[in-house]
């Protein structure tokens, strides 16, 4: 089993950038494929971004394609979300997850643990 703590979120103006970051524990994160998600306000929960287990192999979300990148460093057991070019839309809690399959999903059902989220802001 592992533990995923997210952290770095905040508030930040439309157009400004952020990283936030997702540390693991109890094992070995390059078990794992890792996956971000996020949840607006009144909305369910929706894909982000996900990488593979060697960080080869990614997948956005068209809304946050070219803005943002995922990146893990297996060796710190923490996999990262830069976050560029923000817009208000992009506001919500995000959460990191993990999959202990073997390919990239964007299907929030595949993963298996989750983190507690990072409240993200973004302000017109």
């Amino acid at each position: 089993q592992v533990q995923l703590v997210e952290s770095g979120g905040g508030l930040v103006q439309a157009g400004g950038s952020l990283r936030v970051s997702c540390a693991a524990s109890g094992r070995t994160l390059s078990t794992y494929v890792m996956g971000w998600f996020r949840q607006a306000p009144g909305k369910e929960r929706e894909f982000v971004a996900a990488i593979s287990r060697n960080g080869i192999s990614t997948s956005y979300a068209s809304a946050v394609k070219g803005r943002f990148t995922i990146s893990r460093d297996n060796a710190k057991n923490t996999v990262y979300l830069q976050m560029n070019s923000l817009k208000p839309e992009d506001t919500a809690v995000y959460y990191c997850a993990a999959d202990y399959g073997l390919l990239i999903t964007t299907r929030e059902s595949d993963y298996n643990y989750w983190g507690q989220g990072t409240q993200v802001t973004v302000s017109s």
